[in-house]
């Protein structure tokens, strides 16, 4: 029994235990959970070039966005009870997310088009850079993913979690919690804060994949990891449009 922790949702420790290799099954490896990872993401790029072209059409997009954020939550969580599922609802994860994703960028790049031209392709070189840099960092071993960091970003990102799902809950009733849209100093601190956080997850879930090879998890296990990168990677990439959205909006 191969036991993990994490500070990303879908790669804390309860979700690695009992993956019971049986003998002669194949083991994960971090190559096989990498590809998976980005053949997940190439079902993210497909389905969010189909939303940011409807939303240039003059389609309402906002449907298809509710729908793939409802049906992304749903898969999400039968993947994480159900992690054996993992290599049938990863793809479907991914490709509900993408349509989510490629709308809500759609929206913020014609919101900003004339202060902030480029908006969306800014956040996501920024991703791109962060999510290298990061790899780096854990590569080189500048920053270890001790069981003192694993507390720390995980009661981080609890403490964020709770935060937006009473943000979610509060502007049922008409009434915003600051910082979140905001583009004051407070507002962009506040998002610099979770863009670090995303970050920081980033670091566990390089060391989940590496740790879960080296443990021999099950082959399935793959497409599991790949689903918890992907799931901080737009974490992190939805941050960074939010924060360039602040700033944009100051101008």
């Amino acid at each position: 029994m191969a036991i993990f922790k994490s500070g990303n949702p879908a790669l804390q420790e309860k979700m690695f235990q009992n993956t019971i290799i049986i003998p002669g099954q194949d083991a994960m490896t971090q190559r096989g959970a990498l590809n998976k990872f980005f053949f997940l993401f190439i079902m993210v790029m497909a389905s969010a070039s189909f939303t940011w072209g409807a939303f240039y059409r003059n389609v309402n997009v906002m449907p298809w966005m509710i729908g793939s954020a409802i049906g992304g939550l749903i898969v999400a969580f039968a993947i994480i009870f159900k992690k054996e599922w993992a290599p049938y609802l990863a793809p479907a994860y991914g490709l509900l997310e993408g349509v989510f994703v490629g709308g809500i960028s759609a929206i913020y790049n014609n919101a900003f088009e004339k202060v902030a031209p480029g908006i969306v392709m800014q956040a996501v070189g920024l991703t791109f850079g962060v999510v290298i840099a990061m790899y780096l960092l854990y590569n080189f071993r500048v920053i270890k993913a001790t069981e003192r960091f694993r507390s720390i970003v995980f009661t981080a990102t609890a403490g964020v979690a709770i935060f937006y799902l009473i943000a979610v809950v509060l502007r049922m009733f008409g009434i915003d919690m600051p910082f979140i849209h905001e583009g004051s100093n407070m507002g962009i601190l506040f998002s610099l804060v979770i863009v670090a956080i995303a970050a920081m997850n980033l670091i566990l879930d390089f060391d989940m994949i590496e740790q879960g090879a080296a443990m021999g998890a099950p082959k399935y296990m793959e497409w599991y990891c790949a689903f918890g990168l992907l799931v901080t990677i737009v974490w992190l990439y939805m941050e960074i449009l939010r924060l360039l959205s602040k700033v944009a909006s100051r101008k």
